[in-house]
């Protein structure tokens, strides 16, 4: 007697808001990148550019119409940072699965508000913290929980850029949730909390440096644990590069020169499953206790993770690869820094008893 064919569960299909610089090179094509995923929509003004990449998706102009479309399972928020929450909130009323891109919101009212809405509709809400899944991350992270070396005492974590040169976009303007903190931040903090955990104070200097600057293009905060310091820094007048990661333990030290070239190979056309997708020839240099250098291989990062957890999470009951609460956490580090540095004083992370249970 034969067996009956196993039944795969269906397809989800995929509503996309917004297609710039964000959606066009890291959503869609990652979201393409699934097997259990379908991108069927993408909202957006620009049809035509739209259409030039993915001929076979429906455009539709309206935000709003496009997140409420009968036929959507999973809303994808890649629009401007102010408009994460109110979008969010919408397609969750509407009974849709959400994603939103960081920031999460632009405050923790708006988060904690979502997260209890996601609640109420049992919907799935979740962050695309994508970089947990880049190589110089997955480099440091493997060498540290390995013990490599030894009691970690101080750790810095840099993303600096050279553009010098204001540039006439919402990222740039003195506007809610713009800004260099808001943009390069939430990456910083979601890294050093999946190393580390939340610490016990934050401190913060994030300003204007540029000519012509409207919002800040330059921050260094400290995150104080109680053996160790973090040091997470970001600038758009850096044009020598930096190191990525330094690691100073009680058996040596840990540098990654070189940042993960998932970004760059998106924007050039490159794809996860072609043959040097996420490839990083860069290596980590490990400084033994006798000052010795010696080079450890960086593994391949793969962004398209992210979206494959999703797709599980939606189709199999797996895990929420990045919940809600956990983005709750990235979002009170970034007050406790914006806070720190407008008061000069030191704060503490403003989350209550019962969200930090939910994060151990």
């Amino acid at each position: 007697m034969s067996q009956a064919p196993q039944q795969t569960a269906p397809r989800i299909k995929v509503a996309l808001i917004g297609y710039g610089f964000v959606g066009k090179t890291f959503h869609a094509p990652l979201i393409s990148a699934i097997e259990g995923l379908e991108l069927i929509i993408i909202a957006s003004s620009d049809s035509e550019k739209v259409h030039r990449d993915y001929p076979a998706v429906e455009v539709i102009a309206d935000p709003e119409t496009a997140i409420t479309h009968p036929e959507v399972d999973l809303v994808v928020i890649a629009s401007p940072n102010a408009t994460h929450a109110p979008l969010a909130k919408l397609a969750l009323l509407a009974n849709k699965h959400v994603v939103v891109d960081k920031p999460f919101t632009l405050d923790l009212a708006e988060a904690r508000e979502l997260i209890a809405i996601a609640g109420q509709q049992q919907r799935l809400l979740s962050v695309f913290h994508n970089r947990r899944w880049d190589s110089d991350f997955l480099a440091i992270k493997t060498q540290l929980q390995a013990g490599k070396i030894g009691n970690i005492a101080q750790f810095e974590s840099h993303m600096d850029r050279f553009r010098p040169q204001v540039r006439d976009r919402w990222r740039e303007k003195a506007q809610p949730g713009s800004g260099l903190w808001f943009d390069i931040g939430p990456h910083l903090i979601d890294q050093t909390l999946q190393l580390f955990g939340l610490p016990d104070s934050v401190e913060g200097n994030i300003c204007l440096l540029r000519e012509g600057a409207q919002i800040d293009d330059w921050a260094h905060v400290i995150m104080n644990y109680p053996q160790h310091r973090v040091i997470l820094h970001c600038s758009m007048l850096a044009a020598g590069g930096s190191l990525r990661f330094v690691a100073h333990g009680t058996e040596g030290s840990l540098v990654k020169a070189g940042i993960d070239q998932q970004e760059a190979q998106l924007a050039a056309g490159v794809r996860p499953g072609d043959d040097i997708w996420g490839q990083d020839d860069d290596p980590v240099v490990y400084y033994c206790p006798e000052g010795k250098a010696h080079s450890l291989a960086t593994p391949a990062g793969d962004q398209s993770r992210y979206y494959q957890g999703i797709a599980d999470a939606l189709r199999q009951g797996a895990p929420n690869p990045v919940s809600g609460i956990e983005a709750l956490a990235v979002m009170a580090v970034m007050e406790a820094a914006v806070a720190a540095s407008q008061s000069g004083q030191r704060q503490v992370i403003a989350l209550t008893e019962q969200e930090i249970a939910k994060l151990r």
